[in-house]
């Protein structure tokens, strides 16, 4: 390839908005003489090539704004310490059929056996796909719509949780809360019904919904929309964070 048609073609590029192509069109050029291939083989290889670019930047985009404590992967999860979780119930999760869906999941179980993980793990998975994704604690998200409500803002701050294919909510029941915070969910949850997924994670059963709501109705009618398409997965086994404490102190006393 002469060095014109090189500059012109990373030029194109450029305007295109294909900077990845702009850099490494010699490298395609070098591949495609290596492999002797012809006029369509080359083209394939160039928009393939392209195509994954653009999703990884994509990817990496939606995980800045994502809010994501972490990006940990269910690769990542020991099945091994929750004997009693079934892996195939959480793989099957991340198929993303509930998303495609529209529908929710529900991770329910005492603090530290992996809610939140696993939680990120699927809002991961998702963003890989292509779906935009939110995480927010249930406290955080209550607190942020108090003080838009406050300022007469409400109506847009409701759109950061309404925006997103898949809303993560995090720790719902460990604060309860009061009428008026219990009726900000409700319009999340219900705004979202059957437009976007929702996971969440809680350390309450759905019985005790009622005290973490402050109102018997009022968490009726979020679980009733919450839980009309919805998957639920409990998680009752030991706690991580205790095990990997106990490792911890166990090495500290070895050194001791």
């Amino acid at each position: 390839m002469s060095e014109l048609v090189s500059t012109r073609i990373r030029n194109t590029a450029g305007k295109l908005g294909l900077p990845h192509l702009a850099e490494t069109i010699r490298e395609y050029t070098r591949r495609a003489d290596e492999g002797k291939m012809g006029y369509l083989d080359f083209l394939d290889l160039v928009l393939s090539e392209e195509l994954a670019v653009r999703d990884d930047r994509l990817f990496r985009q939606g995980l800045r704004l994502s809010r994501l404590p972490h990006h940990k992967t269910l690769d990542e999860y020991d099945f091994s310490f929750q004997p009693d979780l079934d892996p195939r119930k959480v793989k099957d999760l991340a198929t993303l059929s509930f998303v495609e869906s529209k529908a929710n999941a529900a991770l329910l179980g005492p603090p530290g056996v992996g809610k939140t993980h696993i939680a990120v793990a699927l809002a991961v998975a998702a963003c890989r796909a292509g779906y935009s994704i939110y995480f927010t604690s249930l406290d955080d998200m209550v607190r942020n719509l108090k003080a838009a409500e406050a300022a007469g803002r409400l109506t847009n701050k409701l759109g950061t949780y309404l925006r997103p294919g898949v809303l993560v909510v995090d720790e719902v029941g460990y604060q309860p809360l009061e009428r008026a915070e219990a009726n900000l969910v409700f319009q999340v949850i219900s705004k979202r019904y059957e437009k976007g997924s929702i996971i969440l994670t809680s350390n309450k059963t759905f019985s005790e919904w009622g005290q973490v709501f402050g109102d018997e109705v009022l968490a009726t009618a979020i679980l009733d929309r919450l839980l009309h398409h919805c998957e639920v997965i409990s998680i009752n086994g030991p706690s991580y964070r205790l095990k990997n404490r106990l490792k911890a102190i166990e090495r500290e006393t070895e050194v001791a």
